[in-house]
């Protein structure tokens, strides 16, 4: 189950585990930015079920997950890749802004652990994994409204990890350094190198080979970026 399939990383996370044999739930707000997804996992013989959900709802993550439990089956991977984000100074930023963005960025990633830990812990298996940022590690000018909810679901990640891992839950965090080469990336900033920004396709392999590591190897931190990316 990916939660925030938009048109870049999370389309790029479905296909890849379609790729793998899972079948996929696509979670986001609208099903406009699920159905080509769907459509073309379809077309290549997988199976993907269209889940509309507000991402920092209870109520919509308990009737999303009973939904892919009784369609597809047990939930055995969870992608957290959810988020929102406004630019803004101290000055221009509203707490309800603030707080909007937490919801959606951190305690939606517990909103919908809690919903599919309780079968993994059951089957003594499962792999969350928490897309994460620059933000989640460094706090920059007017980018308060992403760095707080990207530090608090890298806090939260750590603390799941401790926890859930020897019960066979394995957490991991991915921090996402850089641009994300996507259509709407690249409306925002113009021509650019694709070398200078990250490849869905190949962040979602690095997610794959997470979710496929053995327990005895598991990684809890991973952070990806450009080669020419400063860091």
């Amino acid at each position: 189950m990916v939660v925030g399939v938009g048109p870049g990383l999370g389309a790029a996370l479905a296909r890849r585990f379609a790729q793998g044999g899972h079948a996929v739930a696509l979670v986001a707000r609208t099903a406009a930015a699920l159905e080509p997804v769907a459509a073309e996992i379809g077309s290549t013989g997988g199976r993907a079920l269209v889940v509309t959900a507000d991402a920092a709802s209870a109520a919509d993550a308990r009737t999303a997950c009973a939904r892919v439990r009784a369609e597809l089956g047990p939930i055995g991977v969870l992608v957290y890749n959810a988020g929102a984000f406004q630019l803004g100074g101290v000055l221009e930023l509203t707490p309800e802004r603030l707080e909007e963005c937490f919801r959606i960025g951190c305690l939606g990633a517990l909103v919908w652990s809690q919903e599919v830990v309780p079968g993994m812990l059951e089957r003594k298996r499962g792999t969350i994994l928490l897309t994460g940022a620059t933000a989640s590690l460094r706090g920059s000018a007017r980018f308060a409204a992403l760095a707080v909810p990207k530090f608090g679901l890298r806090a939260l990640g750590q603390s799941m990890a401790r926890e859930l891992g020897p019960q066979g839950v394995h957490v991991a965090h991915v921090v996402v350094d850089g641009m994300i080469d996507t259509p709407r990336v690249r409306q925002m900033v113009g021509a650019r190198d694709s070398g200078s920004m990250l490849d869905p396709a190949a962040i979602a392999e690095t997610y794959w080979h997470l979710a496929e590591q053995p327990a005895t190897v598991w990684t809890q931190e991973l952070d990806v970026r450009p080669a020419v990316e400063k860091f």
